[in-house]
């Protein structure tokens, strides 16, 4: 109630007004909140093409590193050097998918029935000693919980088109980021403020530098272990040794993971031609994956970053699950690439640090000399108004 028409009535600010700053600071809060929340939705619905643009990078650090590599033996221009280094990647990819469908193509369906026998084998032995109930752990039934274990994005590359259509996206991607690495670059350093973006030069030049070290370790380790696998495989005469050495091979490119895969259908084709293949077959395995640990991975982790094998693992194990077979083969780049981020990052608080101590030693330095009083002159030129003997003979030297 009011006395009257004319009592004063004071207006207080609405929600719709943005003046206000109370209202202001909520709704930069609630903006935040928002768009975290909107990033994460983004995320878990675009995770495929995500991982497809950094299959690309991967790619694409590999192109420049082969660049890089062959400026230092060939003297020609970028552009030609990296339409060779294309060139001679595609024609391998081509030479392997060719030999492998006309030469390994009855071996690959041999591999099949031989590990489907080993299984079968294992888990009635299993079974017979009662470790697992009959009619479980068959191959198929393994099988299913491995796929099912990788992901709901799997399906989407699982299919022959799926696969074929995200490699040439790879492939794609990589060649045009190889072709302008400092186009996309200064892109990417256009959105981010200026005082930002000398530390993201830096960061980039970096990252750029890790994963060539990284991708030409991982070259090196597929070459070894793939030659050496079907060399040794072949010279005892186990069976289909060179579609394993091939196999092993690609199977580097997948850490801790890829190894285990390849030892077990190495040590299942051994040991079905024999006790004997077996054991050299399980020999095989071990000596190479000593080569690969006591070696290569040493050599590669000197000059890049070096990642403890259980951080990789599950990594692995976490984007396997989360992003299908994308996400399991590009785990290791991305932590590199993760771990070279918060190095760089801590460098730079570190540098801000000193710079702050320093600048506050100065200040309290010269707070002190503005504080000092002067030395206090001798009595009897006090007494006497007169300067001590101490500054006439300074004066007169």
């Amino acid at each position: 109630m009011t006395d009257g028409p004319d009592a004063e009535h004071h207006e207080a600010p609405g929600p719709a007004e943005l003046h206000d700053p109370v209202v202001r600071r909520e709704l930069k809060r609630a903006s935040v909140w928002l768009g975290l929340a909107l990033a994460i939705v983004l995320i878990a619905f675009l995770a495929q093409p995500l991982l497809l643009i950094i299959g690309g990078l991967v790619f694409a650090a590999l192109l420049d590193g082969g660049t890089r590599l062959l400026g230092r033996v060939l003297p020609i221009a970028r552009p030609w050097r990296l339409a060779l280094v294309t060139l001679s990647g595609l024609a391998f990819i081509l030479w392997t998918f060719y030999f492998a469908g006309t030469q390994l193509a009855a071996q690959a369906e041999t591999l099949r029935v031989v590990v489907a026998h080993q299984f079968d084998r294992i888990t009635g032995w299993a079974a017979a000693n009662g470790l697992i109930g009959r009619g479980q752990g068959g191959i198929d039934e393994i099988g299913r919980q491995l796929l099912g274990s990788l992901g709901r994005l799997t399906s989407a590359v699982g299919s022959a088109l799926g696969a074929i259509s995200s490699i040439a996206m790879i492939i794609v991607i990589g060649i045009f980021v190889a072709t302008e690495p400092r186009l996309y670059e200064r892109g990417v350093a256009w959105m981010l403020p200026i005082s930002q973006r000398r530390q993201f030069y830096v960061t980039s030049a970096r990252m750029g530098h890790t994963m060539r070290r990284l991708m030409f370790g991982r070259l090196i380790g597929m070459f070894v272990e793939g030659t050496a696998t079907w060399a040794l495989l072949a010279w005892w005469g186990v069976p289909m040794a060179a579609l394993l050495g091939i196999l092993t091979g690609l199977l580097v490119f997948l850490p801790n993971i890829g190894a285990i895969m390849s030892g077990v259908l190495m040590v299942l084709v051994g040991f079905s031609a024999g006790w004997e293949t077996g054991l050299w077959a399980l020999f095989v395995y071990v000596f190479v994956q000593s080569i690969d640990a006591y070696l290569i991975v040493p050599m590669v982790a000197k000059r890049t970053v070096d990642l403890a094998p259980a951080l990789v693992l599950g990594a692995q194990l976490l984007f396997g699950a989360l992003f299908g077979i994308l996400g399991l083969a590009l785990a290791d780049p991305i932590v590199a690439m993760i771990k070279v981020a918060l190095e760089r990052s801590s460098e730079e608080n570190a540098r801000k640090a000193n710079e702050r101590d320093a600048a506050e030693a100065q200040a309290a330095e010269a707070a002190a000399e503005a504080s000092a009083e002067p030395p206090p002159r001798r009595w009897w030129a006090r007494w006497l108004g007169r300067p001590s003997l101490d500054a006439l003979s300074n004066h007169a030297s």
